[in-house]
């Protein structure tokens, strides 16, 4: 384990130490604690993380707890389709860490050895049908994704959102007929807010951030389609010992609380 890993689990655990604690004792050590200068060997410098679309919201929140105890660590994302991320690091684009909607596209990375080390699984997902508030369409189920009357999107067929849809689309018999198909999850979670869409197949972490603007549909079949999230640092990555300390929050804490309370599964 790097120095910078091992600061980041010794910081990791006062800090649980210290959420898990009682009365003013511990309120007096949590303000101590929040006073403390980060070791001399913290992780510092630019770290600059390639992540599936469907994160950026979880992970916005995770740079924010990490700002505060890592002040000198600056976290840089470059959201959008797992299989475009792949695609640029694959074709050169620097980065310190990438963590994708799929194992399909991690394993296009890691056989193109950009890859450090065996990816992690942090987060899992599930589609949902979503459909705008007060579902004008009058949609009922998946069946209704192949009413050419309705406006349907579904992610492109490369990406982790559309190989999911695909599945689900198969294991319920059904064909839809999309009417746009999206780069990613956002553009078709946005479509369904806005209107512009009666029905999407959106990851349910996608739905939920949306808001009241979007109502979900129960689609018992999802349940045999989740999307396992690897996340990986890269063996290129300008920023060693700040890509681990990021990786390592994903995977613990506290990334896995910030990514269940936005809800996504356990791995």
């Amino acid at each position: 384990m790097s120095r910078a890993r091992l600061a980041f689990a010794v910081t990791a655990a006062a800090l649980l130490t210290v959420a898990c604690g009682g009365d003013d004792g511990d309120d007096a050590a949590a303000g101590a604690a929040s006073t403390t200068a980060p070791a001399d060997d913290a992780p510092s410098g630019t770290v600059t993380v390639l992540a599936a679309a469907s994160l950026t919201e979880s992970f916005e929140t995770l740079s924010d707890q990490l700002r505060a105890t890592y002040p000198d660590l600056e976290i840089v994302y470059s959201f959008g389709p797992s299989s475009g991320l792949v695609e640029q690091l694959l074709a050169g684009a620097p980065a310190d860490v990438l963590a994708t909607a799929d194992t399909k596209t991690m394993d296009e990375a890691v056989a193109g050895g950009v890859v450090d080390g065996e990816p992690r699984i942090f987060a899992r997902n599930t589609l949902a049908l979503a459909v705008p508030a007060g579902n004008p369409g009058d949609v009922t189920g998946l069946a209704d994704l192949a009413n050419p009357d309705l406006r349907i999107a579904i992610c492109e067929p490369q990406v982790p959102c559309g190989g999911a849809a695909q599945r689900l689309l198969d294991a319920a018999g059904v064909t839809a007929a999309p009417d746009t198909l999206t780069t990613d999850v956002k553009e078709a979670a946005s479509l369904v807010a806005l209107g512009e869409a009666d029905a999407a197949l959106i990851y349910l972490t996608d739905a939920a951030a949306e808001g009241d603007a979007v109502e979900t549909i129960d689609v018992p079949e999802s349940e045999q389609v989740v999307n396992d999230y690897p996340v990986a640092v890269l063996t290129d990555a300008p920023n060693p010992d700040g890509a681990w300390a990021v990786a390592d929050a994903i995977t613990g804490e506290p990334g896995r609380s910030i990514l269940g309370e936005a809800g996504f599964l356990t791995p």
